[in-house]
């Protein structure tokens, strides 16, 4: 399937995903900025899809970046960032969301899993009961949060204004 292909609207992933699912598959759900890449975000993705045969991504909206990120944030648009994390092996598909949660997404696509990174505990995810409230694992996923957008992008305007 080409990149172009895996990126969806809700109702596209929707059907996907409960043909997926009554073929015997096991879809897990993993969502994010993804704003600039960097190693964290395949091991994530990496982690997320060892729970199960499909992985669909949610990717936060322009908008619902920029609230959870702040000024200046995204760096990279919606469709960009889609198109990336689309084209990174093991991603069955990509759906771009505005909420500030996946809650919306968990209940559309009722996955087996919710995997979210090293940043939360499973105390702290923010969907966590949606989740198990549909029966979903929800599971801490990736290697340890040493990496960062934010720090790229600081470390990016820091050099930007050194060598003006």
């Amino acid at each position: 399937m080409r990149t172009a292909d895996r990126i969806v609207d809700l109702e596209t992933a929707i059907q996907r995903v409960t043909a997926w699912r009554e073929a015997g598959e096991t879809v897990v759900l993993a969502n994010g900025v993804f704003d600039i890449l960097h190693v964290g975000h395949p091991r994530y993705l990496a982690g997320s899809r060892a729970l199960g045969t499909r992985l669909v991504v949610g990717i936060n909206g322009d908008r619902s970046a920029a609230t959870h990120k702040g000024a200046g944030r995204p760096v990279v648009r919606a469709g960009d960032r889609a198109a990336l994390v689309a084209a990174l092996a093991g991603v069955d598909l990509v759906v771009i969301f505005e909420e500030p949660t996946v809650d919306g997404l968990l209940r559309a696509l009722c996955p087996a899993a919710h995997a979210k990174g090293t940043d939360y505990r499973l105390d702290t995810v923010p969907e966590r009961e949606t989740a198990l409230g549909l029966g979903a694992r929800v599971a801490i996923v990736g290697d340890a949060k040493t990496h960062a957008s934010r720090d790229l992008v600081a470390r990016v305007r820091d050099l930007a204004t050194r060598v003006r």
